[in-house]
Order: structure tokens, then sequence, then C-alpha cells
């Protein structure tokens, strides 16, 4: 399976890779993500809960960043397992352009997927893989606007709660990368 595509952040892009490489930020953001937690340097376990039509399945995966380049792009390399449901893995290249809106996330997936997911009809994953994707961009805008609030907003904050909001951990991108993991898990279990 192959899948590409853009969305204008509304966020600059130092601030888009500071929050997907924030874990909590991900963790809220991926759909069914009940866990994202660092096992080496650049490298991460992930649990998440998918319903593909009528299959239902947890899935464990992994993810490895590679090519790295703050603030503007990296290649996520990811594979899960969903036990008897099947298996997914690929790799996603993402990249961060700075705009006079914020800056556009554009990104290019390669997966494979195995099991009974990869039984299901394209139709129905190509559904559900755009649904993720939506979801994991509203639940994104609404996260990094809590990091990040408007002028207006920001001036009523505090200075150690703002402090305390501060995002730490992996860029936007990285979390976004996930997302479409998991999206692209699901698109290609055809």
């Amino acid at each position: 399976m192959e899948m590409q595509g853009t969305r204008q952040l509304k966020v600059q892009q130092q601030q888009a890779w500071d929050a997907l490489n924030n874990p909590e930020v991900l963790k809220a953001c991926i759909p069914g993500c009940d866990r994202i937690e660092v096992s080496g340097e650049n490298q991460f376990n992930m649990g998440t809960a998918l319903k593909i039509g009528p299959v239902s399945a947890k899935f464990t995966g992994k993810i490895m960043l590679t090519d790295m380049n703050p603030p503007a792009s990296y290649t996520l390399n990811f594979e899960g397992q969903g036990g008897v449901a099947g298996f997914g893995k690929g790799t996603a290249k993402v990249t961060l352009t700075p705009n006079a809106d914020g800056c556009e996330l554009s990104y290019s997936v390669t997966a494979q997927v195995g099991g009974k997911i990869a039984q299901l009809g394209q139709r129905l994953i190509d559904g559900v893989a755009k649904s993720l994707s939506e979801e994991f961009f509203k639940r994104f805008d609404a996260e990094t606007e809590k990091l990040d609030p408007p002028p207006a907003a920001a001036v009523a904050v505090s200075q150690p709660e703002a402090a305390a909001e501060e995002p730490k951990g992996w860029p936007t991108w990285v979390w976004v990368a996930a997302a479409l993991v998991v999206a692209g898990l699901v698109y290609v279990a055809r």
C-alpha cells in the first residue's frame, strides 16, 4: 500500500516539531493509542486498539526514526503485530515546510499488511485510514492550541502554568507519522 498527503497545520514549524516529539501529545492524538514509550535512542514502543469493520485488535508495535533533520523532516520505520488479526510494517517519510499560515506537513507512506485485516475490502480499509487520519489531525490541532494558545489566551496563563505546558519529547511530525502508520496499517490490511 502507498499513501501520500499534505496537511496545513496552524502552528509554526518548530512548534509542530516539538508537539510531534511529545509522547503525551501523540498519545492523546492517535485514535485508540494507550501507550507510547521510549525504548532507545529514536526508538519507541506503542500500543493501540483498532476496529476495522468486523475485526477488532490490539496492536503492539515498534517505531524507529531515521534520517532526522530537525525541525524539517525524518523517516519513520514501523512494524506492528495484532495477533490473529494481522500485522503491518512499513516506512513513512514526513516533511514540515514553513509557510505564512504556520507549516505544511507532507507525508508518504509505504506499508504492507497481513492476516485477517488483509482480507478486508480495500474500500473499507481506505475509509478507516482516512477517518483515523482526520481524527488524528483534529485532535492534534486541539492539543497544539492547548500547548501554544492564541495571544489573547496566552496572556491569561500565568508564568508557572505556561512553563508546565511547555512541550517536551518527540517532534510533532513523529506523532503524525505514527498516526499515519496506524492509518497505513489499516489501509494496507486488504
